[in-house]
């Protein structure tokens, strides 16, 4: 488990982390979403020992992380700002990776690069911005860390890729009981993979919750009555949202499904639907209930 408590961070007069707080639950891909500038590289770079914070602190399975080489064994680190080696191949650069770590993966790591068609013996220099992302992916993969932290995570990655690697994440967390920490500024790229997520703004957690969470507690309705309505029928049930065009409104709920499904239908009403909601969605109004808007947040 990973305990993040009190953290502050300043470069120069910009504070960048303010007092954050996160709990990262082992066996899991958590998800960090937040704007440019929102402190998520800076998060991870304290976390992997590569800043030294200002103050708080940062546990790995209850030891603090700095200056600790025993627990940085179970760390694997891939930033956003890439560097690679263009003399290197993909063998030269496992074989970097395998002097670290001392349960690194060699015929693990082939067979993930069969899998993306990768050559283990083309220079990098030849490969493409998204190929040396995969090459510096499965490398991470092939080190066995506990802990893996991926930075702007299929940067440079087309769809096909970006959707194969997604597989073989959570593939490789779920069977190989590994904790994975990515970044993004961009939701829709992490909400298909992850168990959990945080909203990362001015320094902060503003706002996480487990995804599964987040999708069974709220939902969309669509209902129309016999006679008119508005807004104040429906006040005892707390709708956080309502929209109404024409005889067919849309609500917003919150909360224990089976009983607000059972007073609507004591309204008789004409039509009732229950939608699913994008997690996006979910966030937007999870962002209004704490006095946020969700596009300047993320």
């Amino acid at each position: 488990m990973i305990k993040i408590s009190n953290l502050n961070k300043t470069f120069g007069k910009k504070k960048v982390l303010d007092n954050l707080n996160c709990n990262i639950q082992t066996n899991s891909i958590y998800g960090l979403i937040g704007a440019n500038g929102a402190g998520k590289s800076t998060l991870l770079r304290i976390i992997n020992d590569v800043f030294r914070k200002d103050s708080g602190s940062v546990l790995i399975d209850d030891v603090e992380v700095e200056n600790n080489e025993e627990v940085k064994q179970k760390l694997a680190f891939l930033p956003d700002d890439l560097y690679i080696i263009s003399s290197y191949t993909l063998m030269d650069m496992a074989k970097y990776y395998k002097s670290m770590y001392k349960k690194f993966d060699m015929e693990y790591l082939k067979e993930l690069a069969e899998i993306l068609k990768l050559d283990m013996n083309t220079k990098l220099d030849n490969f493409s911005k998204g190929m040396k992302r995969q090459c510096a992916l499965i490398c991470i993969l092939a080190t066995n860390a506990d802990y893996m932290f991926f930075d702007e995570t299929f940067d440079g990655l087309d769809p096909v890729v970006r959707n194969l690697m997604k597989k073989i994440l959570a593939k490789h967390m779920s069977s190989k009981n590994t904790t994975i920490i990515m970044t993004s500024h961009n939701l829709r790229e992490l909400e298909d993979i992850c168990d959990n997520l945080g909203v990362l703004y001015k320094g902060g957690v503003l706002f996480e919750s487990d995804v599964d969470s987040l999708k069974t507690n709220m939902f969309k309705v669509q209902i129309s009555l016999k006679e008119d309505f508005t807004e104040e029928t429906f006040k005892e049930l707390e709708p956080l949202s309502f929209k109404k065009v024409g005889s067919v409104a849309t609500m917003i709920f919150k909360g224990d499904r089976e009983k607000i499904e059972q007073k609507l239908k004591e309204k008789s009403p004409l039509i009732l639907d229950f939608l699913s909601l994008t997690l996006e969605e979910i966030f937007i109004y999870e962002m209004e209930v704490i006095g946020y808007e969700f596009n300047q947040v993320v």
